[in-house]
This record gives structure tokens, sequence and C-alpha cells, in this order.
């Protein structure tokens, strides 16, 4: 059975008051292009062509103009609102009736993941439907995060929120596959002291199984949280060094569409031509060049 995407792209964003008080964070733009497109890459790089976009009654009908039912970048789209958050696993319940007994994958809307040899890392990871497999960054102060420690040997020792002691560096990102159990186990949690279901709940139950791994990114690999204002900036930053440099842009789901014989070359002219005047337009137009 094919696995299938989920984005959360809910919340009030609360840390970016008041750039947030009339637009999801989301929808805002990282650089060249607006903050979804970033995880939905990381989806469409791991082969998933059906995604669900979770997110808030006002803001979800902006998610559907701005991608639509999901064609035009060769996958399938679906929409589902979240009235009020209740913490990441509320999402696998969410997304229950979609997923319809599929393995998942669950990435957070305001997560950025570079690497190089990022792709084969998420085609492996999607085409494996046992368990659950978390990724993780090596960060300078974990104590802010959800910390994993892993043996020598990579297996899960222990997990942790927020720990004040923490046992290792290694912080849990918003990347998350799971098996076709994710949504059953997660309406077994319960609400934590905080009032949400805390996906490190979900993560010992499959720890307790056995049948829990962890991925770290290590170095040469970058993570991105764009939660507040510091973190947003150095996010777009950070995009437009790369892009800059480098000559490729970073979440082009066209290109990605392409890339995998989604779309057509005749639909990626199309695309370029609906946005010419950007200098995301014109690199697809050089794509197209390219292919000449």
């Amino acid at each position: 059975m094919m696995r299938k995407g989920i984005i959360l792209a809910g919340g009030r964003g609360t840390r970016l008051y008041p750039i947030t008080k009339v637009i999801n964070k989301q929808l805002l733009h990282v650089y060249d292009k607006p903050m979804i497109y970033y995880p939905l890459s990381i989806l469409m790089l791991a082969n998933i062509r059906e995604v669900l976009i979770i997110s808030t009654p006002h803001d979800l009908p902006l998610y559907e103009e701005l991608l639509g039912d999901g064609s035009k970048f060769g996958i399938k789209l679906s929409y589902q609102v979240q009235l009020s958050p209740r913490g990441l696993p509320e999402a696998f319940i969410l997304a229950e009736e979609f997923l319809n007994g599929s393995p998942s994958a669950l990435v957070l809307g305001d997560n950025i993941f570079f690497s190089m040899g990022l792709q084969p890392i998420l085609e492996k990871a999607s085409e494996d439907i046992h368990g659950m497999k978390v990724f993780a960054y090596p960060v300078y102060d974990p104590r802010e995060y959800g910390v994993v420690e892993v043996s020598a040997e990579g297996k899960v020792r222990s997990i942790e929120e927020k720990p004040q002691h923490p046992k290792s560096n290694l912080a849990l990102t918003g990347l998350y596959f799971c098996d076709n159990q994710a949504s059953s186990l997660a309406k077994e949690l319960t609400l934590s002291g905080r009032g949400e279901l805390e996906i490190v709940d979900l993560m010992r139950i499959y720890l307790k199984q056995d049948n829990l791994s962890v991925h770290n990114f290590g170095r040469g690999a970058a993570w991105l949280d764009t939660g507040n204002p510091d973190s947003l900036l150095d996010a777009a930053n950070f995009i437009a060094t790369i892009e800059r440099r480098q000559g490729f842009k970073i979440a082009c789901l066209e290109e990605i569409a392409f890339n995998k014989n989604w779309i057509t070359q005749k639909e990626l002219e199309r695309h370029a031509d609906d946005q010419k005047n950007s200098s995301y337009g014109k690199y697809i137009y050089n794509l197209l060049m390219s292919c000449k």
C-alpha cells in the first residue's frame, strides 16, 4: 500500500505576532516561495503523491487557492480543518479517513530541511512501511527540543521532551514516517499536563514495540525551524545564499514533479508562463531550455 503524506499547518503562530495576526504562518514567504512549499517538497521527494493539508477554517481556503488539487505538481491534495491545535498526534487522528489504512509521513508545515543527499534518504524511509522512523539533528542546546538518545549500534534508548539535563544533543525534527498503526495508536493517547497529545508519547509506544528507528542528519545537512522572527529571517537568508551561489532552487515543486515525470514538458512550460515575471518563473524557463 502506498504511503500518504500529512502536512500539519495549523496553529496561531503567536511567536510571530503581529505578522501572523491575519495569516497562517505557513503561508508566509521564506525568501522566494511560500513556506508550505518546503514541507510539501519533502513529501514529493519521498515519492509521496497523496497529501493531506491540515489547517484552520480561516486559512484552509487560502491553501486551496494557492495549491489547488495538486495536479499542477503531479500530485493529489486534500484538505482537513483543525478547529484548535491539540498536539502533533492529532494529525494522525484527523487524517484517519484520508489514510484509510495506509502508512503515513507527517511533516510540520514550518520545518525546512536541506541536504544534497536528502532525496535517497527520504525515498528509503518511505519504502519501509514497518514501524516508526523519526529524524534527529544535532543542536548546541537541546533543552528546548524533544531529545532522543541513541546507542552506538543505532538503537533508541530514551526519548525526553525538553529535558533540563539532556542525555544527548540529538533534537527531534518535525518529520515522522509511520506504519498503518499511527491513527489508532494516537487515539489511545491521553492529554499531557499542557493539554495536548504528545508526539513523544506516540514514539514511546513504538519504542516499546521495538519498532522505532532514528535517522541522524548529522553534519552537512540543515534543519531550519521558522517559528520566530529571527529563525524566519535566518531561514530566508540561508535559502537565498544557497540559491544565489549554486544556481538551483530549493523546494521548486514544478522541478521535482518534472524530474519525476509526474508532469510533462508542456505542463512545465505553462507553469513558467503563469509566473514569468518572477525569478521563480524564470528559473522554470531555464529548466525548459536545458531540456531542448
